[in-house]
């Protein structure tokens, strides 16, 4: 029977920061996810936490907040990552695809951002185009968590997808984009500094909340073998603004942890020592496990997640024990948190999710 973790440990998210920062070594087996599906989380409130799972709407808001708050706390985790109160707090309206949702816990459909042609291809869509407006967000669901917050938790905070995934993804168009970059390059640079501008005033809002201990950003800028555009489009466009963000945490005393999925190897340089974001998020084995991205930067950075997602959807629950606990005899003499490669999507089995923190909880006793 899987105990939740926080039945043996409380939060401490001043201890993650010092293993973070290489500060001090681990005592603990710490937990990091960039998310969790909700799908999951129902499934694990109902049937591990024994509370029945509130639905999110307007009406519902505080009450979805505050069980999101509980599962985080009691799942064992020191910090909880909020991006709105059951909504993505900037808003990018775009183009997508859709298709049958064939998880074992399906939602029905599953949407994804168009690669062709963008809702902005010119200046005048540029123009017309909604931009959300930062000074005016509702800010409440990161105060109202901020007042909520268990004794030792921290809150990472993000407002949307990144500069690169909202500009070439929502806006522009993967494809489109390419062309623009030689037809009308100006286009796109505005695109991506309207972008940069809008999380920036996000962040300037929130960082002086109580509670927020640093940002957590996505930003995908790879495939399996490469970038998706070149280092040199990146360098000029992409970096720049993540370097911004990382300075104003920095200011403020607190931390900058990236998630980026794909081969970004021929940037990483640039993300550790120009950017100097303090931890990298997002490992499939096919491209870099986490033990040897750990022997390569670990010196430098921090590594978080690391359990392949192939093999935490797919591996046999026996299997997946024993691929946790190497990567954890590999990774826990340094700056390393455990979780998945990415995000605990409603395609993994919720018992491999728990079979993963319950490695976890074990490898700390000593188990």
């Amino acid at each position: 029977m899987f105990e939740a973790p926080a039945k043996k440990r409380s939060p401490d998210f001043d201890l993650l920061e010092k293993v973070i920062t290489g500060k001090a070594p681990p005592e603990r087996v710490h937990f990091v996810e960039l998310g969790i599906d909700a799908e999951v989380r129902e499934v694990v409130t109902e049937k591990v936490l024994g509370k029945k799972w509130v639905p999110y709407s307007s009406q519902t808001r505080e009450a979805y907040l505050l069980q999101d708050i509980r599962f985080w706390h009691q799942m064992g985790y020191d910090y909880i990552r909020v991006c709105g109160g059951g909504e993505v707090t900037l808003g990018w309206p775009g183009r997508s695809r859709e298709a049958a949702d064939t998880a074992g816990l399906s939602r029905g459909s599953r949407q994804w951002t168009e690669e062709g042609r963008g809702i902005i291809g010119s200046w005048e869509d540029f123009e017309k185009y909604p931009w959300p407006t930062p000074d005016e967000i509702d800010y409440s669901p990161y105060e109202f968590t901020a007042r909520n917050l268990p004794d030792g938790m921290a809150m990472l905070v993000c407002p949307s997808s990144g500069i690169f995934e909202v500009a070439s993804g929502s806006l522009l168009g993967l494809e489109n984009m390419s062309y623009l970059l030689a037809d009308d390059p100006a286009l796109v640079e505005a695109v991506f500094e309207r972008v940069g501008k809008t999380i920036g005033v996000f962040y300037e809002n929130v960082v002086d909340i109580e509670g927020v201990r640093g940002f957590f950003q996505g930003d995908d800028l790879g495939f399996n073998t490469g970038t998706l555009v070149s280092p040199a489009v990146l360098r000029k466009l992409v970096l720049p603004w993540h370097r911004r963000f990382a300075e104003l945490a920095h200011r403020h005393r607190q931390m900058y942890w990236l998630h980026c999925c794909g081969n970004v190897g021929t940037i990483m340089s640039d993300l550790i020592e120009d950017v100097k974001i303090d931890a990298f998020h997002s490992f499939q084995d096919v491209i870099l496990p986490i033990g040897d991205f750990l022997a390569r930067y670990g010196d430098r950075v921090a590594a978080l997640g690391g359990i392949d997602m192939d093999k935490l959807a797919r591996m046999p629950e026996a299997e997946l024990r024993a691929y946790v606990r190497e990567t954890l005899d590999t990774c826990m003499s340094g700056r390393f948190a455990l979780g998945s490669g990415n995000t605990v999507a409603n395609y993994v089995p919720p018992a491999n999710y728990l079979a993963m923190l319950d490695e976890g909880v074990k490898w700390s006793a000593g188990g």
